[in-house]
């Protein structure tokens, strides 16, 4: 002889299953990813940063670099010759989270560097060297 189980119990489990499938399979089947980290917000820098700086490595070469964008929160650069390590390939600047963030013609970041001084920032390449950036 076959068993049923009273309509109230059958409901009460059916609907503990459907709890316990909709909150394990959420994530898996298009639910709510936590947020992406926003990327710094793009800020002018504090100096005019269009004309002529030098880039040095310590211990290393040093070459001039030309920036434009002024007061912009983010610009171009033209590198001379004898750039340290791949900054040959600079192509752009932006200034986020108060760093200078200088990229290659890919956006790659190359180097991060902070504001020593209004004509002075100073920080290090993507592999690990010691840089200047001077007026």
């Amino acid at each position: 002889m076959r068993q049923t189980l009273p309509p109230i119990l059958a409901i009460a489990v059916l609907t503990a299953l459907a709890a316990c499938t909709s909150e394990r399979g959420s994530f898996r089947h298009g639910g709510s990813a936590p947020p992406p980290q926003a990327a710094p917000a793009l800020t002018p820098p504090p100096t005019d940063m269009a004309g002529r700086w030098t880039l040095s490595a310590v211990g290393g070469s040093t070459c001039g670099i030309g920036l434009s964008g002024g007061q912009a929160a983010e610009g171009t650069i033209r590198p001379e010759g004898g750039c340290p390590g791949d900054f040959y390939t600079a192509r752009r600047w932006t200034f986020e989270g108060g760093s200078l963030v200088i990229r290659d013609h890919n956006s790659t970041p190359l180097g991060n560097l902070r504001m020593a001084s209004p004509n002075s920032f100073q920080g290090q390449s993507s592999a690990g060297q010691q840089l200047t950036l001077t007026r």
